[in-house]
């Protein structure tokens, strides 16, 4: 997509601009830090390069994307290996593969790239007040949705008003805890209940909107490239909620065909489109089971053109196959082997401490992930997040478990259940078969529940132990915020300590990173003390070449 032209002369700059660049030329931040937060401040890519060079006396590269693009040729189908799942509402989407599918029908007010500079979308440009609290977003006018009406600011302020009402279920809620406010009261399972404060929400003409919050936050624009955040036409609920059925969208794409389980067909849109031309005439989304060796037998036999996933169970097959390379490419995704803390036993601190003392963090690495990825640290925190803070190593420590489970009351050890999905793959399956073998030398007997992921996730929130996989997130406070701050959809451990939610607050005000980074210190020994995580294990997803 073409960049904005830079208006730097005649727009405010933010003051943190002027402070990033100090602290890029005094080598206090990395020139990946500097050009995510610039832009993040509202600086187009294209300045934000430039600034970059001009300090370090030398020219960067620019958007390689755009490049890439430049000698790519135009038609021809694209037939796409991978399971094709109901995808009525995306604010409620919690499997990455809807989303994939319904990006190319609908679409974000910004777009996050490989390089983690989030751009503008249907969001021409943005900017922050001086304390992060006010975010003005100008949208990009002569959008049409595929139905002919007119996209504006009226969109906008319907879907963030939809996705911050608890009845909507959405996720989104724990991105933007900066627009809600507690009501005093408490649900059932004694989480606060939170709404949207008065005016988090503002349209202030036709294609500009505000946001105002009652905390600090820095990610606002990236936080609306995550999956759930995809903008539907402002009659979305109104016309049954269900994008399958009725998918209005401003994307380059139509849905022509939708069979739960089969196929979803994607044909480029007839009507003008916003933006740069798309390259296919056609995607076709061909569900192959939830057998991995299916998948890596039709991209062999060259039924399918690539693969969403390549299962560990197929990877040393996959690399015998001529013309195939496999690569491996860092990222946040994980595992989390999790207990919920309001249910029993795991109300006892001491007996998920226990659970915690017995995991061996490397033999769990070496065996279920074949050793690709990085250790564990028992907190929700990516080594290659740009916040993570680096504590002391957690060892094995079987005597140690044994002594809390006898001062809990189990002192002939404790019987446990963990359900676990394979929603990723049989590694999830093997990591907790691991975990057992761990925890037996306590007297900590694990047994296993496996079901289908379908069925897997209809209970996740809800088990008292379960294996989660978490899909890739470029900062840790978006991941934080919505798996373990108190009350959101997907707090999957209904953790709720205030003292947590109160130090997430600071470190996602903060603008420097070095700074972040000291605040993230207290994020993660709190979620580490308390035990929330039997184990956690960032590892590599690989890809075909």
């Amino acid at each position: 997509m073409a960049e904005k032209k830079d208006k730097l002369s005649t727009e405010r700059i933010h003051p943190g601009v002027k402070e990033m660049e100090k602290s890029l030329a005094d080598g206090k931040c990395s020139r990946r830090e500097f050009l995510r937060t610039t832009t993040l401040l509202g600086i187009s890519v294209t300045t934000a390069y430039g600034l970059a060079s001009a300090i370090l006396g030398k020219d960067i590269l620019p958007d390689l994307i755009s490049t890439a693009h430049a000698a790519q040729k135009k038609g021809g189908v694209l037939k796409w290996g991978m399971q094709v799942m109901e995808m009525a509402d995306p604010a409620t989407y919690s499997w990455t593969e809807k989303s994939i599918v319904a990006r190319n029908i609908v679409e974000y007010l910004v777009e996050t790239g490989p390089d983690n500079i989030t751009r503008p979308n249907l969001a021409e440009s943005w900017e922050a007040s001086d304390d992060l609290k006010t975010w003005i977003f100008h949208l990009r006018k002569g959008v049409k949705w595929s139905n002919g009406d007119d996209f504006g600011a009226d969109d906008v302020v319907f879907n963030f008003t939809r996705w911050l009402d608890p009845k909507t279920g959405s996720s989104n809620l724990g991105l933007f805890n900066a627009m809600l406010e507690e009501t005093g009261e408490k649900d059932k399972k004694g989480n606060p209940i939170k709404r949207m404060i008065k005016n988090a929400v503002e349209k202030v003409d036709a294609h500009t909107v505000r946001l105002n919050l009652k905390s600090a936050v820095l990610s606002i624009p990236e936080n609306l490239y995550n999956y759930p955040t995809a903008i539907v036409h402002r009659n979305f609920a109104k016309e049954g909620g269900d994008l399958s059925k009725n998918p209005v969208g401003t994307g380059p794409y139509a849905l022509s065909d939708f069979k739960v389980g089969e196929i979803a067909v994607l044909k480029k849109r007839k009507a003008p489109y916003w933006g740069d031309e798309a390259f296919l005439d056609e995607i076709r989304f061909i569900d192959l089971g939830q057998d991995a060796g299916a998948y890596l037998a039709a991209i062999a036999s060259k039924q399918v053109d690539g693969i969403y996933m390549l299962d560990l169970t197929t990877l040393q097959a996959a690399k015998s196959i001529p013309g195939i390379k496999v690569v491996s490419i860092p990222s946040t995704q994980t595992g989390v082997i999790r207990m919920k803390v309001n249910k029993k036993p795991f109300d006892d601190v001491r007996v998920r401490k226990a659970v915690q003392k017995c995991c061996d963090v490397e033999r769990q690495l070496k065996i279920a992930h074949q050793g690709l990825g990085v250790v564990a640290e028992h907190h929700h925190v990516a080594s290659i997040h740009p916040e993570y803070f680096k504590l002391p190593a957690l060892k094995q420590d079987i005597a140690g478990a044994k002594k809390l489970l006898k001062e809990a009351g189990y002192p002939d050890g404790i019987e446990l259940t963990c359900n676990v999905g394979n929603t990723d793959g049989v590694w999830e399956q093997n990591s907790v078969a691991v975990l057992k073998e761990d925890c037996a030398k306590a007297g900590i007997n694990i047994k296993m529940n496996v079901m289908p992921s379908a069925q897997y996730w209809d209970v996740w929130t809800k088990a008292p132990m379960s294996l989660t996989s978490w899909t890739h997130r470029p900062l840790a406070v978006m991941v934080l915020g919505l798996a373990y701050r108190a009350g959101v959809p997907w707090n999957e451990s209904s953790y709720n300590n205030p003292k947590f939610d109160a130090a997430l607050d600071e470190a996602e005000a903060t603008l420097s990173v070095k700074d972040r980074q000291v605040k993230m210190e207290k994020v993660e020994k709190i979620l580490q003390n308390d035990a929330v995580l039997g184990f956690y294990g960032n590892f590599r997803k690989c890809g075909w070449l």
